[in-house]
């Protein structure tokens, strides 16, 4: 069994409540990360060190979608949802965007909000890769308590549209959009290549809720717009739009994109999860690379907004302060995790930061306010000599501290491997590739990318606590290559059609309109497993006070990615995110081994775990109710690392006296 499981076509992909001191914080679990904040962090300690070991299985449900849709289906998606707590029910999404509410105590279901059944049957045979990662929450100051719609749910689904419900009874709130349902219009027709879909939770800021999107990786150099949307909460009408492209000559950000560069390009878009700092108003977007990934020629100059953190106005949408994270990005090193928004102890006070996870397995931390790094940031020089009509970025900026989480760049004395057999097969293969350091441009021959575009961090972003001043992070160390292969045609309009691609689990990307199309594959040795040395997954504890890395462990067990299923901790690649809690404790799924673990919060020591019916590639989530503390999970598979597909939801709490 191969340990990374690729699809031809795909691109590879709380601080606590500082303003709110109510008992029904340390309860309830609001939005995905807990909070708008994106520190993921509950207070709640009656599952700590000393008792974790007596977990037990609480209740379970199932979506049903493999009945109501098709096991075929279930084997595509990547359902990836964080349930929220509101209203006494806990909210979940199914990945075609089924809408439920179920007793958090027993896991009963109250009620559902289908959209099909509102809004009409759909056809879910072009469904790319459906998820719903949640919904987040609006509570209308001023309805009257038992007002149809005080508190509303709002989210997106994979046909590009947005719903609001009323979370007390499910059914859609009749003055938002048409009856409930807002259509958003990509821009443009969409090839049957493309897709433009709403994977995560908008952000909610005052009266506005905004929604970024997930956009096909270079398809066409004038891929979709990765613009955003803030949507009123009360109508559905759009109040505000921000492109990441600037398309206005008059925008700053307009001179970092040669000619007419930026009205021809796309994407940049953020399919991630935003932070929202409320006091201030401000909204900081983690925005992707624009089209296509791995050629710029089209679109020379340093892109920004793109591949950078913005910080927002939330009421209109302006600039507040952006830094660019990735200069003309030529590795799909978008920006993948939510924003972390901290107070951070510094020089004798405290200094409001945000904190930006990379693929590179980078830490960049900044005041929030203004835009200025915690740490010193340095632009230092890359690897250039791109392909023939390109343009490379002679720096890339670098934090001082804290150090990377990952290695930054490969050599051939780096290759791994069971034996010296598929060791020695590594070696030759990076030997015939053009490798190097980090940002070492794609080219003809074949080029190293280390970390790959799977990270480092992915969208699984950190999870901080503020007693200790730590951030913990799962990241994976795995090699990956881009080759570039001269497109047919003047315009390079014509795909790769019958290419032999270089390697068994490479996927062939277009980039129509562009001299070049592009093939990305893992570097993994005939055995299936990396080519670097493990752990492949782990586990870090940053001290964003002293900027240093406090711990690193292995995540996950091999046994069953191995060729022989051995139970040994040498790391997994892992889709999903961490939460930590009062108790001391780390919880994360993630892995490809389908369990689910616990962690001691202080040394990195697995304290306990439990093997999930399906992958768990998903964030969970804690709450008390009863008198009883639970952690709930989603465990449901992915399609592209390859874990055990299902449709679960899992609570755990401590077994009863």
């Amino acid at each position: 069994m191969t340990l990374i499981r690729l699809k031809p076509g795909l691109a590879l992909f709380l601080v606590v409540f500082v303003l709110s001191t109510t008992q029904s914080w340390a309860q309830d679990w609001p939005y995905f990360s807990g909070t708008q904040t994106g520190t993921r962090y509950s207070a709640l300690d009656q599952i700590n060190r000393e008792n974790v070991d007596d977990l037990e299985l609480a209740w379970t449900w199932r979506t049903g979608d493999a009945e109501r849709y098709g096991a075929a289906l279930i084997d595509r998606q990547s359902l990836e949802n964080t349930p929220i707590l509101i209203e006494g029910s806990l909210i979940v999404c199914t990945a075609l965007g089924r809408l439920a509410a179920l007793d958090p105590s027993t896991g009963t279901e109250r009620w559902a909000f289908d959209p099909e059944e509102h809004f009409g049957k759909v056809s879910f045979e072009n469904a790319m890769f459906p998820k719903c990662r949640g919904a987040s929450p609006w509570l209308d100051p001023l309805a009257s308590e038992d007002a149809v719609c005080k508190q509303r749910l709002i989210y997106g689904n994979w046909r590009f549209r947005v719903y609001a419900v009323d979370a007390r009874t499910g059914k859609p709130c009749p003055d938002f959009g048409n009856g409930g349902e807002v259509v958003l219009d990509p821009g443009r027709p969409v090839d049957k290549d493309e897709y433009i879909v709403i994977p995560a939770p908008p952000a909610i800021s005052g009266e506005v809720a905004i929604f970024g999107s997930s956009i096909s990786d270079s398809v066409r150099v004038d891929s979709l717009s990765g613009k955003l949307r803030a949507l009123d909460v009360r109508t559905g009408a759009i109040r505000w739009e921000f492109d990441p492209v600037p398309r206005d000559p008059a925008d700053p950000a307009a001179a970092t994109w040669e000619g007419d560069s930026a009205q021809t390009s796309g994407n940049a878009n953020v399919w991630s999860m935003m932070a929202v700092d409320e006091a201030r108003d401000l909204v900081f977007l983690p925005t992707t690379s624009p089209s296509p990934d791995f050629f710029g020629g089209t679109r020379r100059g340093e892109n920004r907004y793109a591949n950078s953190l913005v910080a927002l106005r939330g009421a209109t949408g302006e600039v507040v302060w952006h830094f660019q994270i990735t200069h003309h990005d030529l590795w799909d090193y978008d920006l993948p995790a939510q924003p972390v928004l901290v107070d951070l102890p510094r020089d004798g006070g405290v200094v409001p930061a945000v904190v930006q996870l990379t693929k590179q397995g980078l830490v960049f931390v900044f005041n929030r306010e203004t835009g200025e790094p915690v740490f010193p940031i340095e632009e230092r020089p890359v690897p250039q000599d791109g392909v023939a009509g390109e343009w490379v970025s002679s720096t890339q900026p670098f934090p001082t501290a804290p150090p990377p989480l990952v290695a930054q760049g490969l050599e051939p004395e780096d290759a791994w491997g069971f034996t010296p057999f598929d060791r020695g097969w590594c070696r030759e293969k990076i030997e015939g590739l053009r490798h190097g350091p980090i940002y070492t441009p794609p080219s003809l021959e074949g080029s190293t990318v280390m970390p790959s575009s799977l990270g480092g961090a992915n969208w699984g972003g950190g999870t901080f606590d503020p007693t200790r001043n730590l951030l913990y992070v799962n990241t994976q160390h795995l090699p990956s290559m881009v080759k570039l292969v001269p497109n047919r045609g003047a315009g390079g309009e014509a795909p790769l059609a019958g290419h032999d691609t270089s390697m068994a689990n490479s996927a062939v990307f277009p980039q129509r309109g562009a001299p070049y199309a592009a093939e990305f594959a893992m570097l993994l040795s005939p055995l299936g497993v990396p080519c670097t040395a493990p752990p492949w997954g782990r586990l870090s504890a940053v001290d964003l006070a002293t900027g240093t890395i406090r711990w690193q462990v292995a995540l996950g067990s091999i046994e069953k990615l191995a060729p022989i299923p051995l139970p040994l901790r040498m790391g997994t690649p892992n889709v999903g995110g961490a939460i930590v809690t009062g108790g001391g404790l780390v919880f994360i799924g993630a892995t490809l081994d389908s369990k689910f673990r616990a962690f001691d919060a202080d040394t990195g020591e697995q304290l306990w775990e439990v093997r999930l019916p399906a992958g768990a590639q998903a964030t969970p989530m804690t709450y008390m109710i009863g008198g009883k503390q639970y952690i709930v999970i989603c465990a449901a598979g992915h399609p592209i690392l390859g874990g055990e597909p299902g449709d679960w939801f899992l609570a755990f709490a401590l077994e009863q006296d």
